[in-house]
């Protein structure tokens, strides 16, 4: 198994990096040619499947991952969210943490994963793609500016960027 983990720092408070990094369909923006949904719709919970499908047209493979935890941050500021893999293409498990750092708060990531059909000579090159790729996801749904109370994806005023911290 790849092991891909990293930590981000934020000024932003833990609940709004959680709601951020566990937004599921806006890490498709920032994911090549990936598109996720949930099933069911709505609020993420335990039971949740998140789809992410990969590809183009016929071309292409699904990544059904199933909410197995799901905490969001409580009184102390801690949220935590575990999926497990369950499909043909990739199997393994991802772990996100969301925690108070000062006045802000630290994203972790944690994720072991593996391709069924590549030898394990690939872990090493896949978790280095994987934590560029999910750094980056991680550090623009950080930076995005905030949702106004007007409505979803219209920024209320400057963003503010995550920092980052260990790859």
């Amino acid at each position: 198994m790849a092991l891909i983990a990293f930590r981000r720092r934020s000024p932003l408070p833990p609940a709004e990096a959680w709601r951020r990094v566990t937004d599921w369909p806006r890490h498709s923006a920032h994911v090549p040619l990936t598109r996720l949904s949930t099933e069911p719709p709505g609020p993420t919970r335990t039971g949740t499947v998140v789809l992410a499908r990969t590809g183009r047209g016929r071309l292409g493979f699904d990544d059904p991952m199933e909410v197995v935890r799901w905490e969001p941050p409580g009184p102390d500021g801690t949220g935590r969210c575990r999926l497990v893999k369950r499909g043909r293409v990739v199997v393994g498990w991802a772990e996100i943490e969301v925690r108070p750092d000062g006045a802000g708060s630290v994203v972790s990531w944690r994720e072991e994963a593996r391709v069924r059909l590549l030898p394990r000579l690939f872990d090493p090159p896949t978790a280095w793609a994987g934590r560029r790729i999910f750094g980056r996801v991680v550090d623009t749904l950080l930076a995005a500016p905030p949702r106004s109370a007007g409505g979803p994806g219209r920024p209320d005023g400057p963003g503010r960027g995550a920092r980052r911290r260990g790859t």
